[in-house]
Parts: structure tokens; C-alpha cells; sequence
């Protein structure tokens, strides 16, 4: 039977002739983790501000609820007083919800600009690293060639 030649001095050799540099790595790691932290902040700011909106408003609606449910002299009061609930529960609901959205304009405004920023430093990098790969590999290259 024929034996299977051994590739792993080979390997080890061509490998060693052509280093591989992790910097970029760990550089486009610790980008992308600071990325994360800044758009988890954007989006958590934005729950944080959106719950208390909605706990003011619910707390605002059972108040005005309360008032509505007490007992009235006249049954034209109950009427008067569901009217007045209404409008200013539309009211309310208007100003929340221009709230809400603000909020929303707010976290897209935020997180363009961090995509924004983190494009441009993925660009810078990646031509960086493209540089340097290419200087390293130019550089084994000759050395190859002129070791035979």
C-alpha cells in the first residue's frame, strides 16, 4: 500500500511564511462592542423615557377616572362628567403620543448618526488593515523567494 504523505511540516512551514496579525481582529471586535453599548444606551434611554410617559398617563387617567366615578346630584352631572372625560382624555392621548413620537425621532436621529460614525471607522480600518496585510504578505513573499 502507498503511505499518505505527511502535510503538517508543510503546513507549519507555509503558514510560518505567511503571519497572520490579529490586531485588526480585535480591533474590529472592540468596534463593534462599543458600537453596541452606544446603541443599547440610545435604545434603553428611549424605554426608560417612554415608560414614564406611560406611567404619567395612566396615573393622570385613573385620577380623572376617579373624579368621573364619584356620585353626582343630577343625572345631567354623569353626563357632563363622562363628556368631560373624553375630552380630556383626547387631549391627553395628543400630548403623549407627540411625546412618543419624539422620543422616536430622538433614538433614529441618534442611532443614523452612530451608524454613520461607525461606517466611517469601519472604512478607515479596513483600508489600514488592507495596507499592512498587503506590506506583510509582500514582505513573506520575498522572503520565500529568496530563501530557495
Amino acid at each position: 500500500m502507498a503511505k499518505t504523505q505527511d502535510f503538517t511540516a508543510i503546513m507549519k512551514d507555509m503558514m510560518g511564511a505567511f503571519p497572520v496579525d490579529t490586531t485588526a481582529m480585535e480591533g474590529a471586535f472592540k468596534s463593534t462592542a462599543s458600537l453596541n453599548e452606544k446603541l443599547s444606551g440610545v435604545a434603553l434611554e428611549a424605554a426608560e423615557k417612554s415608560a414614564e410617559i406611560s406611567s404619567k398617563w395612566t396615573k393622570d387617567t385613573l385620577a380623572k377616572l376617579t373624579e368621573m366615578s364619584k356620585a353626582k346630584a343630577e343625572p345631567a352631572d354623569y353626563a357632563k362628567a363622562a363628556t368631560d372625560f373624553a375630552s380630556a382624555s383626547a387631549e391627553v392621548a395628543a400630548e403623549n403620543m407627540a411625546a412618543f413620537a419624539e422620543i422616536a425621532k430622538k433614538v433614529q436621529t441618534e442611532t443614523v448618526e452612530l451608524l454613520m460614525a461607525a461606517g466611517k471607522d469601519a472604512a478607515e480600518e479596513a483600508t489600514s488593515a488592507v495596507k499592512k496585510a498587503t506590506n506583510d504578505v509582500t514582505t513573506a513573499a520575498k522572503k520565500a523567494a529568496t530563501a530557495k
